[in-house]
């Protein structure tokens, strides 16, 4: 979800494709992409893939396939994994928790009726990630040679700070977030399915490709003039101030300069004037300009695939085709054997 300045982005955005990426290192917010990949890798019914003992497995088909694509197309891919989330956020885990049980009851309801296509979109919203899906994710990650990093709380701040220092390129995130928290270049549509049916159309989905510095250039603002239109517009880390949209946010901080300003001069938006606690002001702008970060993890280097674990994971735990995972394997192999030994310094050459 996220802060929402879609409409702000449009006049920016770049389409690019993964020839643009060629040798880059991407910092990929881990469980934004696993729930893409929950969301969308279902069945005409919206059941999410399922082993014989009923795991799902939709999270590891669309980690496995998408980033032996990555691989191949010489991108650099590196896995961001949560840590403990913000107490700022606990409303927002709360009210997505309560959608997944409205959505729930909403596919249900659709299935019995066997309109299918209602059931698939309402189980789009009833996505769950427990302790051993994310376990076997990061198995399966490190078993394709891939590094991973474990944050101590939100996975777009580390990929954020990642950037930053220059271990990565850029960002992989769906949500807008990742700009307040500084990701200097943002890619959106990195991990999810290049194309989809729209009403009986398909639409391609490109990479979006997003320049922190254009963006603030073009609005005429500052980062942490963004930030407060994020108090305003509302964030994972509060909702917001009802009413007020993304261009009014943009035309109250540029009128005003300042979210303390707006609150001095007693401002109303459709006839209610503006009140925030100062307090939570400070904590949600501290929260992201200056974030919990991990500043002193050691990037460990690309490893040889371990093929052995891929398959006992896939096919023997999982139930995955044999045949499918093996032509999968056969690339990864042809990779593997054409890949010098690449030293860390290599890697970061971002």
């Amino acid at each position: 979800m996220g802060i929402k300045i879609n409409e702000l982005v449009n006049e920016i955005k770049r389409t690019i494709t993964f020839e643009n990426l060629f040798k880059k290192t991407i910092a990929i917010d881990a469980f934004n992409t696993i729930y893409q990949f929950l969301a969308i890798i279902r069945q005409r019914d919206g059941t999410p893939l399922k082993d014989f003992q009923g795991n799902i497995t939709s999270h590891l088909s669309g980690l496995f396939y998408r980033s032996i694509n990555f691989l191949e197309h010489n991108i650099k891919p590196i896995y961001v994994f949560d840590g403990i989330p913000s107490e700022l956020k606990l409303d927002t885990i709360k009210e997505r928790k309560k959608v997944k049980e409205e959505a729930h009851q909403k596919m249900i309801d659709a299935k019995d009726a066997e309109d299918f296509k209602e059931a698939r979109k309402f189980a789009q919203f009833t996505s769950k990630l427990d302790e051993s899906m994310v376990e076997e994710s990061k198995k399966l990650i490190e078993s394709m040679g891939i590094p991973i990093i474990q944050a101590t709380s939100e996975g777009e701040a580390q990929s954020a700070y990642m950037v930053r220092v220059g271990h990565a390129w850029a960002c992989a995130s769906q949500d807008y977030d990742a700009l307040l928290f500084g990701a200097e270049r943002l890619l959106r549509n990195f991990a999810i399915s290049r194309s989809r049916k729209v009403k009986d159309t398909t639409v391609t989905l490109d990479i979006e490709y997003i320049s922190l510095p254009k963006f603030l250039k073009s609005l005429g603002i500052t980062r942490e003039q963004l930030v407060e239109m994020g108090l305003l517009i509302g964030t994972d880390f509060f909702s917001g101030i009802k009413g007020i949209g993304q261009k009014t946010a943009l035309d109250l901080i540029k009128k005003y300069n300042s979210l303390e300003n707006i609150l001095k001069s007693n401002v109303k938006v459709a006839n209610k004037e503006i009140i925030l606690n100062p307090k939570l002001v400070e904590n949600v702008k501290n929260l992201f300009l200056n974030p919990d970060v991990r500043k002193d993890y050691i990037l460990p280097k690309p490893k040889k695939v371990n093929f052995e674990r891929i398959e006992e994971l896939l096919i023997e735990q999982h139930n995955f085709s044999k045949q499918r995972v093996d032509n999968a394997l056969e690339r990864l192999r042809k990779l593997d054997s054409n890949k010098t030994q690449v030293s860390l310094d290599d890697f970061l050459k971002v």
